[in-house]
């Protein structure tokens, strides 16, 4: 089913900064999503995309790509060739990675100008940034299963916000991002375990009784707002010829006490923030520790 949201293109105040309108402001408190259309130009989506389509032509990056192997005879084997996502994992923290085209490139775009007025909205206070990730999501890739961000971001006291830029346009045919309306104020909730020949990561909470997920038909440039409890995720790339690329950071409000220590804190102009951090937590979404059969 296609979301009811109807985001409209970003608006502009008198100082051309980009705002959140009236009514994208009470699609996100209604919903706890909301999806800003064309926020990025075309030119800004080819950098991301060409920046970590050739950073990844060889493979996997070690210590930048999420690595993961089979077991043979109980030690590391090889990828698993039949696992689209064996040549394509997710790059974790790429702002991280300094020495590398992705790092500044993802530092830059994690800490764009155009988002920090609009999160600056939806949290009503000034906003920090607390990871960057890009997914690959080739034809025939595995889902992530629903689940809640801030079960591993432990964000206290509230919640986290997710930025999702669509790099390729998004629909149910390569897997795009659904998300259950009205569940941004559902406790977190332990997971159960998803279906390991549909989702590469092991999570899966059950939405509400009377609720269900909803398809968000993205064009390549819209960004994707979603609160840190809402329940989200996505669908196998069932395409043969079409990716389905994002760029998802994860921001924090100023006001934060505690998060988990898989995260550090910067404000948008780059500077690094001390935030109590917690042991509990992990990157968003658990990968499995070996590829599934498909």
């Amino acid at each position: 089913m296609l979301s009811t949201l109807e985001a409209a293109a970003p608006v502009s105040d008198a100082k051309g900064t980009v705002t959140v309108s009236e009514a994208q402001l009470q699609q996100f408190e209604q919903d706890g999503y909301v999806c800003v259309r064309g926020l990025f130009t075309d030119t800004e989506i080819a950098e991301l995309r060409d920046t970590f389509m050739t950073t990844n032509q060889a493979g996997p990056v070690p210590g930048l790509s999420e690595l993961r192997r089979i077991k043979v005879g109980g030690t590391d084997g090889e990828y698993d060739p039949a696992d689209p996502l064996a040549f394509y994992p997710r790059m974790m923290h790429p702002h991280r990675h300094a020495d590398k085209p992705v790092g500044p490139l993802s530092m830059r775009y994690m800490t764009h100008p155009k988002l920090a007025p609009l999160l600056a909205a939806l949290f009503k206070e000034e906003p920090l940034a607390v990871q960057s990730m890009f997914y690959f999501k080739p034809p025939g890739a595995r889902g992530q299963d629903l689940h809640q961000d801030n079960f591993y971001l432990k964000v206290k006291p509230g919640t986290c916000v997710a930025a999702w830029v669509a790099v390729d346009d998004v629909d149910e045919e390569n897997g795009g991002m659904m998300c259950v309306p009205n569940t941004q104020s559902y406790p977190i909730q332990c997971p159960e375990i998803s279906d390991p020949k549909l989702y590469f990561t092991t999570e899966h909470v059950e939405p509400p009784a009377g609720t269900k997920p909803e398809y968000v038909r993205m064009k390549a440039g819209d960004v994707l707002f979603f609160n840190g409890n809402v329940i989200h995720g996505s669908t196998p790339n069932v395409s043969t010829t079409r990716f389905r690329r994002s760029f998802i950071c994860h921001y924090v409000p100023r006001s934060t006490a505690e998060m988990s220590h898989w995260y550090t804190a910067y404000t948008f102009d780059g500077q690094e923030i001390d935030v109590r951090v917690n042991q509990d937590g992990g990157p968003c979404g658990t990968p499995r520790e070996a590829s599934a059969p498909h």
